[in-house]
C-alpha cells in the first residue's frame, strides 16, 4: 500500500496484467507482433538497433498505404539484415514488384576521412586499425555478395527485385541509378560517401518519401555530410530522431 500510494501521488498507478500479457518483454510496448516477427528473423544479419529496424519496417508500410512510387535503396549493406526487413515488410502487405537497390563494396569499408570521428572521439582511422580485415570483424562490415544474396533471398522476396551494386558508391553511382525512389537508406558512415548519396539519390527520392540516416549521431562525418548537403541546397526537412545515432526524414 505504502509503495501504491506514492506511485499515485506522482501521478502513476498499478495495473494488474496477466501472465500471458507479458510476452516479448525485450521490446518497447509499442512494436507490433508483426514487426518483432520480422525483427527476430534479421536481427543477426545487422548491426541496427531494434528501434531502427522498427522504423523501417513501419516505413515501408507508409509507402505502401500511401502509394508512393519508387525503388527502395539501399546504400551500406553488411549481410543484408535491412533490406531483409524491407522485403519480409513487402511480402506481409502482399506487394511484389519494388525493386530494391543495394550498394556495397561488398569487401568491406573503404578509408576514411580525417572528419570521419565517432561520437567518442575516435578516428574511424584509428578505430578500423585496431580490427583484423576479416569477415568476423564487425568494424569493417566485411560480407561477400554471393553470402548476401543468399541472406535476401531467403525471405522469399522475387530474386528478380534485388539489384545488388558492387564498388564503392563514389564510382557506381551515377552510373546505376534507379529513376524514383521512394525509400532511401544511408548506412555507409563516412562523409565523402555520404555526401555523394545525398548528392545524387536525395534528388531521385519522391515527395512524401522516407530517408533514413543510420549513423547521423554516431560518425561526425555523416552527420557533416547531411548538414552541408540540407543547407547548400535550402531544404526544409526536420531530422526526426529514431535513437542515439539513427535519424528519418519525410520529404516535402
Amino acid at each position: 500500500n505504502l509503495i501504491k500510494n506514492i506511485l499515485h501521488s506522482r501521478g502513476y498507478g498499478i495495473t494488474h496484467k496477466e501472465k500471458d500479457n507479458f510476452i516479448n518483454t525485450d521490446y518497447p510496448s509499442d512494436f507490433s507482433e508483426e514487426n518483432i516477427e520480422i525483427i527476430k528473423r534479421v536481427e543477426k544479419f545487422t548491426m541496427t538497433s531494434i528501434e531502427r529496424l522498427n522504423a523501417l519496417i513501419n516505413s515501408v508500410y507508409y509507402i505502401v498505404e500511401n502509394n508512393i512510387s519508387g525503388s527502395f535503396v539501399e546504400c551500406g549493406v553488411w549481410k543484408g539484415g535491412s533490406v531483409m526487413a524491407m522485403a519480409l515488410s513487402l511480402i506481409n502487405r502482399r506487394v511484389f514488384d519494388k525493386d530494391i537497390f543495394l550498394y556495397d563494396t561488398f569487401y568491406g569499408m573503404p578509408s576514411p576521412e580525417y572528419i570521419d570521428v565517432n561520437v567518442y572521439g575516435t578516428r574511424a582511422s584509428d578505430f578500423l586499425s585496431k580490427h583484423e580485415k576479416t569477415e568476423e570483424s564487425h568494424a569493417w562490415c566485411i560480407t561477400p555478395k554471393i553470402q548476401v544474396e543468399e541472406n535476401i533471398y531467403s525471405t522469399g522476396y522475387p530474386k528478380g527485385k534485388f539489384k545488388l551494386i558492387a564498388g564503392k558508391v563514389e564510382e557506381t553511382i551515377p552510373k546505376i541509378m534507379p529513376e524514383k525512389i521512394s525509400l532511401l537508406r544511408l548506412d555507409t558512415d563516412w562523409y565523402g560517401s555520404t555526401k555523394h548519396e545525398m548528392e545524387n539519390l536525395f534528388p531521385l527520392l519522391e515527395k512524401n518519401g522516407v530517408l533514413i540516416i543510420d549513423d547521423y549521431g554516431h560518425w561526425a562525418g555523416c552527420k557533416e555530410a547531411i548538414d552541408e548537403y540540407i543547407k547548400e541546397n535550402n531544404i526544409t526537412i526536420l531530422l526526426n530522431r529514431i535513437d542515439n545515432t539513427g535519424r528519418i526524414v519525410i520529404k516535402l
